[in-house]
């Protein structure tokens, strides 16, 4: 039976209040791109303002609406039920109660099947997957803004030019990382084609090592800004102990306080100089470096000038020290010798730029010596352990090779084949020198050649 007021038949949604929605429908999309989303909300309403029966109050508009449009303006949902229900206060008297509890299960019914567990959602996904379009829109949406916040912070970071970008990009970094955490690792390379097509296509059918490496990528990038932040942060602090040491030497009044003001001086300086190049806050420094340089060379003297000299002594030793770290960790692998080996270098580099004039060329002159002679003695172990590791694959290479193509146990001529392969193995292995990282392996393997080799 048709719903009337008063005797007069009217509609679910009258034109009024479906011209006002279509507006606002319009304009929510265009400045969210929902296209998807106003195509279905704009059939639904087309329907309803076909039917007739009780007008929609604000409630059921918002059912309507804001599943596809979540911000969709509370003022708007209130002026458009203000449209739909005038002289129907007395229905709902009537009828509220039931509508009521009929919206409360058809919404607790939908938020049960949405809930974000396989054992939930594979089910009604074969038999209603329509029942699941909220969670496919929202990984849409979060497919999409997940890929775009990784570009972004990409571009970001990558080209910073001040702080605000390293900031941005971080932010940026945390909302792509939170869109990935809303795609459940469950639902990779399963598509609902009845809801894609009905949706025009979905974009979150991608693998899981396609998930894995945008994974990946975020956590770059999130390290990336962690470094950059800190370099920043380093800056920042340096060149406030500059400007703290400059303060100082103007105000001394003897030559012991100057010396001191001269010393922290030299230590901020330091710790500029430590800023990784790669970074925004390195990018900046070499200049400003250049010039706190020059100006502590004019204020201080012959007194500058041998503190840039301890101060080149002091960072070749730290980057001499960092090395030892390493190496106290023997045995080391190729890719740790050669980073012990570029530490070294570093700090004989600046150990060469001592002049014979400045006050400390001799004690710099030790410790190049010193570190020329350890340089020779990394490159000897690091040879070493790139001829072990070649040795150690060589050899188990033969060994792969002879276990496909083992003989019959009856075939004495292949088992005296087999036991020459087998002291070719062991020949290969004794070729591994004490101290690599495959030294005890290929220990191992040579006892378990020889034991094999008297077995046959």
């Amino acid at each position: 039976m048709p719903f009337s007021l008063d005797g007069e038949t009217v509609m679910r949604l009258n034109a009024k209040a479906k011209s006002f929605l279509t507006k606002e429908i319009n304009r929510e999309a265009e400045s969210l791109g929902f296209e998807v989303q106003k195509e279905i909300v704009l059939k639904r309403l087309n329907q309803l303002a076909q039917e007739k029966g009780k007008p929609l109050g604000k409630e059921d508009l918002a059912l309507q609406v804001t599943d596809m449009f979540p911000t969709m303006a509370d003022q708007t949902l209130t002026k458009a039920a203000k449209l739909n229900t005038a002289q129907q206060w007395r229905f709902w008297l009537k009828t509220g109660g039931v509508l009521g509890a009929g919206l409360v299960g058809f919404m607790g019914l939908i938020w049960l099947v949405n809930l974000p567990y396989p054992m939930v959602r594979r089910p009604v996904a074969r038999v209603a997957p329509m029942l699941l379009l909220p969670s496919y829109l929202n990984m849409d949406r979060n497919y999409r803004e997940a890929i775009a916040h990784g570009e972004q912070a990409d571009q970001l970071v990558n080209n910073a030019t001040s702080a605000a970008d390293i900031e941005l990009g971080a932010e940026k970094v945390r909302l792509a990382q939170q869109n990935l955490d809303q795609l459940p690792v469950w639902f990779l390379g399963y598509e609902p084609v009845k809801v894609c097509q009905f949706m025009g296509g979905c974009s979150w059918n991608f693998t899981f090592d396609e998930f894995q490496q945008a994974r990946a990528q975020v956590g770059r990038m999130e390290a990336r800004v962690f470094q950059e932040k800190n370099a920043l942060s380093a800056l920042t602090t340096a060149e406030q102990n500059v400007q703290t040491a400059k303060a100082s030497y103007e105000q001394a009044t003897t030559p012991e306080q100057r010396q001191a003001a001269i010393n922290r001086w030299q230590g901020a300086i330091n710790q500029l100089t430590l800023i990784p190049e790669q970074t925004l806050a390195g990018s900046q420094t070499t200049n400003r470096l250049r010039n706190y340089e020059q100006e502590f060379q004019q204020v201080a003297g012959l007194v500058a000038g041998t503190n840039q000299t301890q101060t080149m002594v002091m960072a070749a030793q730290q980057f001499a020290q960092r090395a030892d770290q390493t190496i106290a960790q023997a045995p080391l692998t190729v890719n740790q010798w050669q980073e012990v080996l570029n530490l070294y270098q570093e700090a004989v580099q600046r150990l060469q730029t001592v002049q014979p004039q400045d006050a400390q060329y001799l004690s710099a002159q030790a410790f190049l010596a010193e570190y020329t002679e350890t340089l020779g003695k990394i490159r000897i172990n690091l040879a070493a352990e790139q001829g072990a590791t070649a040795q150690f694959d060589q050899a188990q290479t033969q060994i792969q090779n002879l276990l496909t193509n083992l003989p019959p146990s009856s075939d004495s001529q292949g088992r005296n084949r087999i036991k020459g392969e087998i002291s070719q193995i062991i020949s290969q292995l004794q070729k591994v020198q004490p101290g690599t990282t495959v030294y005890d392996q290929a220990r191992t393997l040579i006892n378990q050649a020889q034991s094999r080799a008297q077995q046959l």
